[in-house]
């Protein structure tokens, strides 16, 4: 116990007025959202990252789906969620599925669902696919590490065992101390993961190659994921597969696998 520090416990209510209560877990999703709305909004708008053609998507564009990628984002990460992660609980409890202030999301559902918004609105509007994932991938990126510190003030998922100088006591875990994985995610899904996203499209100038930057986000985020996997302990309703992989392995290998074939895709046809 030498080398733990304490753990800074924080109200997981910022806020609370009566039976109003506005949550730091309600609030990263809020300023995620806002925060990418308008950084989608300054790389559709600067001309230099997309050539002479400029940019085949509009801010009024992305005015209109701030709304579809909120609805995705919540019911694609809640039902990935329940499913994922604990269907029994939510079978036995079906209305706890509309308790969402209390946690509970999953990003690749949220990955899942927002893609799902993002098909549909192109089909609506005839907006080129590729071009509006490769804004939105860097635009969630902080949304992602507000996701990440919210969890570590909400004292949850917490990281396995260690030994490490910064390892921590979780108040609601075993009293051992543990690897604060959630600064670890935070910190690859969402600084690293942005700074790198960040020289595609301003040094690189990659949003002139639709899908590019997507490729990269998808395999940025499985990798980071499953190097982040390998510190946090797994959900205790479904503990370790075989070879000691964890739910969230499982779900980021694919996509670092469809991440790498549309870059393989990408720079095939660019050479045509």
């Amino acid at each position: 116990m030498l080398y733990v520090i304490p753990y800074p416990t924080i109200d997981p209510v910022l806020i609370a007025i009566g039976p109003f209560a506005i949550r730091w877990y309600a609030l990263a999703y809020i300023v995620g959202i806002l925060f990418g709305w308008w950084y989608a909004k300054r790389l559709v708008s600067n001309a230099r990252l997309w050539g002479k053609d400029g940019s085949p998507i509009t801010p009024v564009d992305l005015d209109d789906f701030v709304l579809w990628a909120t609805v995705g984002i919540i019911v694609g990460g809640r039902i990935g969620y329940v499913l994922f992660y604990d269907p029994g609980a939510f079978l036995a409890a079906p209305l706890t599925i509309f308790e969402v202030w209390h946690g509970g999301m999953s990003f690749h559902g949220g990955f899942l669902g927002t893609t799902i918004a993002m098909a549909l609105f192109c089909w609506k509007r005839g907006i080129p696919f590729l071009s509006l994932i490769d804004v939105i991938g860097p635009s969630v990126t902080v949304g992602l590490c507000l996701g990440r510190l919210a969890n570590f003030i909400n004292g949850e998922l917490w990281g396995r065992p260690a030994d490490v100088p910064w390892a921590m006591v979780f108040p609601n875990a075993d009293g051992q101390p543990r690897h604060p994985s959630q600064l670890y995610e935070a910190a690859l899904e969402g600084i690293v993961l942005f700074l790198v996203l960040r020289i595609l499209t301003h040094k690189q100038l990659r949003l002139r190659q639709p899908g590019y930057v997507a490729a990269v986000f998808a395999m940025g985020y499985g990798l980071a994921r499953i190097i982040s996997e390998f510190f946090r302990e797994p959900d205790i309703q479904i503990g370790y597969f075989s070879g000691g992989l964890t739910m969230g392995m499982l779900l980021s290998v694919p996509m670092v696998l469809a991440g790498l074939g549309l870059l393989i895709y990408v720079r095939r046809r660019d050479r045509v």
